[in-house]
């Protein structure tokens, strides 16, 4: 009996091995490789029409190493790609906005791998990565009752803030996204210590130095994703809220406030991630735009 168990579970793991890999929204390759190779490694990228080269060994290495990660970390990648169908239209038309170039909502990519629920080690929160401090000093609402950092538009319309006078400060968009990892005063520090004023010539922090070559990396992914071995068939999309209500005084129960909309608690916290309690005491009487979502089952 154990033998037969054993050779039926051998079985199993074989059929699991050959069979084919889109579960995962793998691209099948015409051949018997179980995924492709990463992209070759370019002789340039392009980040908001500006150019950085890959002429040297370092430079080539860097870019090699984040194309092989997106390529390679499978679920992620996955996720990322077909959540762009859903945040994505929002970033583009804030960014267009702003007068700021399309390549940044990469940046949200990296920060965040596009999960607004996101929190990181270091407490930094949502789809931008705001940490508590800079969230409030670009006007976001952050207390027991209320983080606005899960606000997707709102810390994305912050995020345009501090791009745009980033730019303003450094005109060059490779700094402005640099800055963005390690704070316009390290990088203004740098190239005041350092007499260099290009990216490419700056010794930055690794965690920084890296950043932009991820960016550059998420560019191509999302332009090319079958080039790194992906074949998304299916994309999430954005779901238009059934109505918003505009809050400005208090609301002593958010479980009243759902029943009176004929939702749930869940339905209402998935949808306003942004509220933190059970209730909205609001003594600050600002004033909140809070979504009810539609909650018909998911169609394909």
């Amino acid at each position: 009996m154990i033998k037969r168990l054993l050779l039926l579970t051998a079985i199993a793991c074989i059929g699991a091995i050959a069979a084919p890999c889109n579960a995962q929204g793998l691209y099948a390759p015409p051949s018997d490789e179980l995924h492709p190779a990463p992209p070759s490694v370019p002789a340039y990228g392009v980040f908001c029409g500006d150019t950085l080269w890959f002429d040297t060994p370092e430079k080539y290495e860097r870019m090699d190493r984040e194309l092989m990660s997106f390529t390679y970390m499978h679920t992620t990648t996955t996720l990322m790609l077909k959540r762009s169908g859903r945040y994505f239209p929002m970033i583009e038309k804030a960014l267009k906005a702003a007068g700021i170039p399309d390549d940044f909502k990469y940046l949200c990519v990296i920060e965040s791998n596009l999960d607004p629920k996101a929190v990181s080690v270091s407490g930094a929160a949502g789809l931008w990565q705001f940490t508590k401090t800079t969230a409030r000093d670009y006007g976001m609402m952050v207390n027991l009752e209320v983080d606005e950092r899960f606000n997707d538009l709102k810390e994305t319309e912050a995020a345009c803030q501090y791009i745009k006078r980033a730019y303003a400060k450094f005109k060059n968009w490779y700094n402005v996204a640099a800055s963005y990892n390690c704070g316009m005063g390290g990088v203004s520090s740098r190239i005041a210590d350092q007499q260099q004023e290009a990216f490419e010539d700056l010794w930055l922090p690794e965690e920084t130095t890296r950043y932009i070559y991820r960016i550059l990396a998420a560019k191509m992914l999302f332009s090319n994703p079958k080039a790194f071995g992906y074949d998304i068939k299916e994309k999430y999309s954005y779901v238009e809220p059934l109505h918003t209500v505009t809050v400005s005084g208090s609301i002593e129960s958010l479980v009243d406030f759902a029943n009176q909309y004929s939702i749930s608690y869940a339905d209402l916290k998935r949808a306003n991630l942004w509220l933190r309690d059970n209730k909205l005491l609001n003594k600050e009487q600002r004033t909140y735009i809070v979504v009810i979502p539609r909650t018909k089952p998911h169609t394909r």
